[in-house]
């Protein structure tokens, strides 16, 4: 088991401008709720990473300066997709002498302790699904290995493939807070017994009229 160190391991977000974010969430939020509720998630995430370094690959001056307030450095990028920008960033933290990456969505409201993701064998390849058993949320790669990134519905399948493709194997973290993202209006109702629900439900001006019940396990 390979402990990182800060000089060869980091965490990578990458975060799209506040202005296109959750528009699934159109329905009960507008736009500056949503955008306000995006970058409440992206600061808690973007906080979880801590103590090793932090990246966030984005294409927009308002991201940007908001991942510096928070002491992330930003990779600029040219890529208008997830994969490409993911892989791009990927790619030129390999050549910079990075060893391990943490791959975490910015939509994570409960996320901690993804360092922790960064603990791994040189060739394990760690990854976390969605609630839902489709997507990717967290990927945890070692560098350099030829992994390709493949976002999107299904993605969580095709990860794992690609990590046995490349001769890597596969570890699958089960993990309550890591698994659930917001995307749909019923991912803000979160379990009761989860930290922080109440502040997540205020974000963005979200009315009480909308969600009267938290869930229950």
């Amino acid at each position: 088991m390979r402990v990182p160190s800060t000089e060869d391991a980091c965490v990578l977000i990458p975060i799209k401008a506040f202005a296109m974010a959750k528009l699934r969430l159109s329905g009960i939020l507008n736009s500056l709720e949503r955008a306000a509720l995006a970058r409440v998630m992206a600061a808690v995430v973007i906080n979880a990473a801590a103590p090793v370094g932090v990246y966030v690959v984005c294409d927009d001056d308002e991201v940007a300066s908001f991942a510096e307030s928070l002491g992330a450095s930003v990779e600029w990028t040219q890529q208008t997709n997830l994969n490409g920008a993911v892989q791009d960033a990927v790619g030129r933290l390999s050549l910079r002498g990075m060893r391990r990456v943490v791959v975490c969505h910015a939509d994570l409201p409960f996320a901690q302790n993804l360092s922790s993701l960064l603990v791994a064998e040189p060739d394990e390849v760690i990854l976390v699904g969605d609630r839902r058993g489709q997507g990717t949320n967290v990927c945890s790669i070692p560098l350099p290995s030829g992994f390709t990134f493949s976002y999107g519905a299904g993605s969580f399948l095709r990860h794992q493939q690609q990590a046995e493709a490349c001769g890597l194997r596969v570890s699958v973290l089960q993990s309550e807070l890591l698994s659930w993202d917001v995307d749909e209006p019923e991912d803000l109702q979160v379990p009761s017994s989860f930290p922080g629900t109440s502040a997540l439900l205020a974000q963005g001006r979200i009315a009480a009229a909308h969600y009267p019940t938290a869930l229950g396990h």
